[in-house]
């Protein structure tokens, strides 16, 4: 018989070692996520464990987001592209998300948000969907090297000569710098950036489960990029380079120096994130040989478990605002970014 109960941190190690070896996982689903959200903004996690006697057979990890005057906005889970439930059986599943909406009454709360994706990379998809895209990694950086076109070899390899270093961030000093490129950047495209103290939280929660690669240009940091790992699998939820920057071809240096960490570290896929199909992040993530996999995001109330939209469609007022953003001096964004951004789920 399968039951269901709630944890705490203090099962975060065989919580992870569930995850860790489930192959659907993601970084998302460890427990650090949730950790870093806590420490870092103090929206509180709700972690379901479904076990059949001793062994955990499903995991469904929620962090309850508190928004001002819109109350409890439950998420699996805010801030990244995945999440949802982890099972070995539709039973467990199954018993995972009534215990969710038994929660959900409880707490007097109408829904939850649950992020699944799907499993198996696609065909053609019709322009405007939300995808993953993961690419299946070689043996070795070498070998990875290899399965690229010749153009894209040539991308980063005009990035080294042109004078771009890639080397992995290890100090404070490394993640201020990376700091200051994600605010700059973020500005830019007319979104709140997150808090400082949000991506120290995730590097300290996810420890060795966690690295921050950087591109400088003579001693300048021009880009950089953080990686979470999940069993075989790599993802990356922020890269950002410096726009002015952009001739010398830094982020070409930089994916490819992330993709060499992973194929050296005996990875089997790395995972770009999220894009639209059709749009400039899809064909960026598309030339490196990641395949698209539906996202399959989905609303669970008491009665139903419905499908939802992945992200949200740009246009409208979304534009107008990101385009007001984008006007406004950095101090003041930069300021109250973090702000809201602690509230906002994507």
């Amino acid at each position: 018989m399968i039951g269901v109960k709630q944890v705490s941190f203090q099962e975060m190690q065989s919580w992870d070692e569930y995850v860790e070896k489930h192959p659907h996982a993601t970084p998302y689903h460890l427990m650090a996520w949730g950790q870093a959200v806590e420490r870092s903004y103090g929206h509180k996690g709700v972690y379901l464990v479904a076990h059949e006697g001793q062994n955990i057979v499903g995991v469904l990890p929620l962090i309850n987001m508190s928004v001002p005057l819109l109350g409890a906005r439950p998420c699996s889970l805010p801030f990244c592209d995945l999440g949802g439930v982890l099972a070995d059986t539709d039973q467990a599943r199954d018993s995972l998300l009534e215990h969710a909406r038994g929660w959900l009454d409880s707490h007097g709360v109408k829904q939850v948000e649950l992020r699944h994706s799907q499993q198996d990379v696609v065909g053609e998809l019709e322009q405007g969907i939300k995808v993953r895209m993961l690419l299946k990694l070689e043996s070795s950086a070498e070998e990875q090297f290899k399965q690229f076109k010749s153009k894209l070899r040539s991308q980063v390899r005009k990035a080294e000569k042109n004078g771009v270093v890639f080397f992995e961030g290890k100090t404070t000093a490394h993640r201020q710098e990376f700091y200051r490129v994600m605010q700059i950047n973020m500005h830019q495209l007319g979104s709140p950036v997150h808090s400082r103290a949000w991506f120290d939280a995730v590097l300290d929660s996810y420890g060795t489960r966690a690295r921050l690669g950087m591109v400088e240009f003579q001693g300048q940091v021009v880009g950089g990029a953080i990686i979470l790992l999940c069993g075989g699998v790599v993802t990356v939820p922020w890269a950002s380079t410096l726009p002015e920057f952009n001739h010398l071809s830094p982020n070409m240096l930089l994916y490819w120096g992330l993709l060499s960490m992973a194929a050296e570290g005996g990875y089997a896929k790395f995972d770009f994130g999220r894009s639209t199909v059709g749009e400039g992040t899809f064909k960026f993530k598309k030339q490196w040989g990641a395949e698209p996999v539906p996202l399959q995001w989905q609303v669970l109330t008491k009665d139903v478990l419905e499908s939802a939209d992945a992200g949200g469609a740009g246009g409208g007022m979304r534009d107008k605002v990101a385009e007001a953003w984008r006007r406004m001096p950095a101090p003041l964004v930069n300021f109250l970014g973090p702000i809201l951004r602690r509230y906002i789920s994507l």
